[in-house]
């Protein structure tokens, strides 16, 4: 009977989500029906689906079922371009390269994966993977867990800050189309249209297309950099962290962004067309890296491109203002 070794990040939990994390190909029937006929072992003794493992233990599986294990092979080389800012506490912090998705062929998942795998240890029940989102064409911070401990970590201190306990900041830089001339404080509910892949405002208690849906809460604090040609620089501080959050409400507040055309942004236009779209870099991250710690602080370097563009628009010195600008530097 082909087996399984459990490692530290499997100490304690239940079985069957072991298993659901380790066969991710099995339906969760198939896996059921495997413990009732006592097919699943543990140190070769039958094993209850509610059973807690423990590190070091074996878990035998019959022939059929072991090629759907999520050992991968044919990991991909790591890109010499993976930009890491900060490695540590079970996080991996980098600097997402604008145009680069997170998830699939090719991805920023992908090469973390190639670059992890001979840095930790083996585990059944946890992969690496980002523990919140960046759209392709949005640039800079990003983190991925290194381990179950860091990814619970930080996923808590998400939870805590979209109930309104916020520990953690996320500020991020943008053109966008119209004026912004005084800090603002956009409040709004957004309601995600999974069929059109779209965010948008709707009143606090509009349901949206779907019956039984829910508008959630987005708060968006915005700060005026430069303004020239019809165009202006933002700082924008999100203390949601709703899908397309920014893009939705710069939108429903007349300033959509520069060069996103599924939120009504004009595009580029001059020495620098920007072909990828719109111009959106998450600039700073600041958390602590235990419960009541002091905050670390993570800047991502503003790419080339955007630097470019905001020399275009607003003058040579618009991109250090808006790096070192106010009480952020």
């Amino acid at each position: 009977m082909p087996q399984l070794r459990t490692a530290d990040d499997d100490d304690g939990r239940r079985l069957d989500r072991v298993l659901r994390k380790a066969l991710p190909d099995l339906p969760l029937s198939a896996l059921h029906r495997l413990f009732r006929k006592g097919k699943i072992t543990v140190d070769g003794v039958p094993a209850e689906a509610a059973s807690r493992v423990r590190s070091g233990q074996i878990i035998g599986i019959p022939e059929l079922h072991i090629a759907s294990c999520s050992a991968e092979p044919g990991v991909p080389a790591v890109s010499p371009s993976l930009e890491i800012l900060r490695e540590g506490e079970g996080l991996l912090i980098l600097n997402k390269p604008a145009g680069m998705a997170v998830h699939g062929p090719g991805s920023l998942d992908e090469q973390v994966r190639a670059y992890l795998a001979p840095k930790l240890a083996a585990s059944l029940s946890f992969t690496p993977g980002p523990l919140h989102r960046l759209d392709k064409p949005s640039s800079g911070v990003i983190v991925f867990s290194m381990s179950l401990e860091g990814a619970r970590y930080f996923s808590g201190l998400l939870r805590d800050r979209s109930s309104g306990r916020a520990v953690i900041r996320k500020i991020y830089l943008a053109i966008t189309d119209g004026t912004v001339e005084t800090a603002e404080t956009w409040k709004d509910a957004l309601f995600r249209d999974r069929d059109r892949r779209k965010t948008r405002v709707v009143s606090p208690s509009a349901s949206g297309a779907a019956p039984g849906a829910k508008a959630r809460p987005a708060l968006t604090k915005i700060t005026p950099v430069a303004s020239a040609c019809g165009r202006s620089l933002i700082r924008a501080e999100i203390e949601t962290g709703r899908t397309h959050q920014i893009r939705a409400q710069a939108a429903a507040h007349g300033r959509p962004l520069s060069g996103d055309a599924k939120y009504g942004g004009r595009p580029f236009e001059g020495k620098n067309p920007r072909a990828g779209g719109f111009f959106l870099h998450s600039w700073i991250l600041e958390f602590p890296l235990c419960p009541a710690g002091p905050l670390v602080r993570v800047e991502a370097p503003l790419p080339e491109e955007f630097a470019l563009q905001v020399q275009d628009l607003f003058g040579p010195g618009a991109a250090r203002h808006a790096l070192c600008g106010g009480a952020l530097c």
